[in-house]
C-alpha cells in the first residue's frame, strides 16, 4: 500500500513538473507563443472544447473503432495462436509467415485503407485490427509453448479431448501470455486509432486535431493532443484493472497486491 502511494506521489509531482516547465517555456520568451501556449491556455481550450457536443461525438468514433478493432483482433489472434500453437509442425509452417507479415508497420497499409474504404470507420478498424493482431498473437504463441509437455502428454494419454486439454491446461497456461498481449495491443490499437483519424480523416479525435491544425487553431490543436494522452493513460489503466481482476489467482499479480 505504501509503495503503490510513493509511485502516485511521484507521479503527481511529475506531472506537477511537466506542468510548470510547459507554463514556464513561453513566458520566459524561449519558444513563441504561437507555436507552445502556455499550459494554463491549453488547459483553458481543453475545457471549452468538453462543453461542445462535437468533441464527445469524436472521441466517440475513436472509442468506437478502438474497441471494435481490438475486439476482433484478440478473438482472432487467441484463436489462431491456439490452433498454430497445439497443431503439431504448425508453428513451424507459419513461423516464416508470421515473421514476415508481423514487421510490416499499419501505416504502410494507409493507402490500401483508403482505397478499399475512404475515410470511414473501416480504414480505421483495418489498420487497428493489423496492428493490434500481432501483439497478441506472439503472446499467445509464446504461452501456448509453455505449456508443460509431460503434463499436455499425460491428459492425452488419460483421454482428454482436444477442447478439454485446452480448456483446463493450455487456457490457464497461456492466461497470463494473453493478458500482457491484450494489454500491448490496447495501447497499440488506440495508437493507430488516432492515426488512422489523423492521416486518412476518417471520424474521431485525429480528424480533429487535423482540422484544428489547419485552421490555425493551435491552442485548439495541443488540447485535443493532452486529451488523446490522457484517454490513452485511462485505457491502459482500464486494462491493467482488467489484468489484475482476471489473473488475481496468478503469483505475479498477488505479489504486486501485497506491495
Amino acid at each position: 500500500m505504501t509503495g503503490s502511494l510513493n509511485r502516485l506521489g511521484y507521479g503527481l509531482a511529475g506531472l506537477g513538473g511537466l506542468l510548470v516547465l510547459a507554463e514556464a517555456v513561453p513566458r520566459l520568451g524561449l519558444v513563441d507563443e504561437r507555436f507552445l501556449p502556455p499550459a494554463s491556455r491549453i488547459l483553458g481550450t481543453l475545457a471549452a472544447e468538453l462543453a461542445t457536443p462535437e468533441l464527445w461525438i469524436a472521441l466517440g468514433e475513436t472509442m468506437l473503432g478502438w474497441v471494435l478493432g481490438l475486439a476482433l483482433a484478440f478473438c482472432a489472434a487467441v484463436a489462431a495462436g491456439v490452433v498454430i500453437g497445439i497443431v503439431p509442425g504448425l508453428r513451424a509452417m507459419t513461423n516464416s509467415t508470421v515473421e514476415f507479415l508481423r514487421p510490416i508497420p499499419s501505416v504502410a497499409l494507409v493507402p490500401l485503407a483508403t482505397l478499399l474504404f475512404g475515410p470511414s470507420l473501416g480504414s480505421t478498424l483495418l489498420l487497428v485490427v493489423y496492428a493490434s493482431f500481432w501483439q497478441v498473437l506472439i503472446q499467445v504463441l509464446y504461452g501456448v509453448a509453455a505449456v508443460d509437455s509431460v503434463a499436455f502428454d499425460t491428459a492425452r494419454s488419460y483421454g482428454l479431448s482436444a477442447w478439454s486439454r485446452v480448456r483446463h491446461l493450455v487456457w490457464p497456461t497461456a492466461l497470463p501470455y494473453v493478458m500482457t498481449g491484450l494489454r500491448l495491443a490496447a495501447a497499440v490499437a488506440f495508437i493507430l486509432a488516432v492515426t488512422a483519424e489523423l492521416v486518412i480523416g476518417s471520424p474521431g479525435l485525429g480528424a480533429e486535431i487535423q482540422v484544428a491544425q489547419s485552421s490555425g487553431a493551435v491552442p485548439t490543436v495541443y488540447a485535443l493532443i493532452v486529451l488523446a494522452g490522457l484517454v490513452g493513460i485511462g485505457v491502459n489503466a482500464a486494462v491493467r484493472l482488467l489484468e489484475r481482476r482476471v489473473l488475481a489467482w496468478h503469483p505475479s499479480v498477488r505479489s504486486e497486491v501485497a506491495a
